[in-house]
């Protein structure tokens, strides 16, 4: 069932997508999780000048099934990125790679034991690489 809450968000976002660059600050919006179709992190950053890294990121993380899915967490980051002022805003499709964190939460170099599916995945394409 979709909430009117939850309706807002997507309609703000689907809206900021479609208008494409309108200049800086630019925020992004990248979901993560175990699999392809199951995001558990999302990642909201606000890029202020060409070819520099974010700026401002935050991240929020979900126990309780796919993030995207969750009104309240979709209108934090929508206030993020508010609250920077980005005036333009490129969301990946989909989930794109593990949330956990190379070298924080497992080994550098090594793939997540914990997301076995995206050891032997592209995670820009969800494709088999080996």
């Amino acid at each position: 069932m979709t909430t009117p809450k939850k309706r807002r968000n997507q309609e703000w976002l689907k809206k900021r997508r479609k208008r494409g660059m309108r200049g800086y600050p630019i925020g992004t919006i990248a979901f993560y999780g175990p699999t392809n179709t199951l995001a558990t992190k999302i990642a909201v950053g606000v890029i202020l000048e060409e070819d520099s890294e974010p700026e401002y990121l935050q991240r929020w993380f979900s126990d309780n099934g796919d993030i995207r899915e969750d009104a309240d967490t979709l209108d934090n980051a929508i206030e993020f990125l508010r609250s920077h002022s980005a005036r333009s805003v490129i969301m990946m499709d989909g989930v794109i790679g593990c949330p956990h964190a190379e070298g924080i939460d497992y080994p550098s170099g090594e793939a997540c034991p914990q997301c076995p599916f995206w050891a032997v995945r592209d995670r820009f394409t969800g494709e088999l690489i080996q």
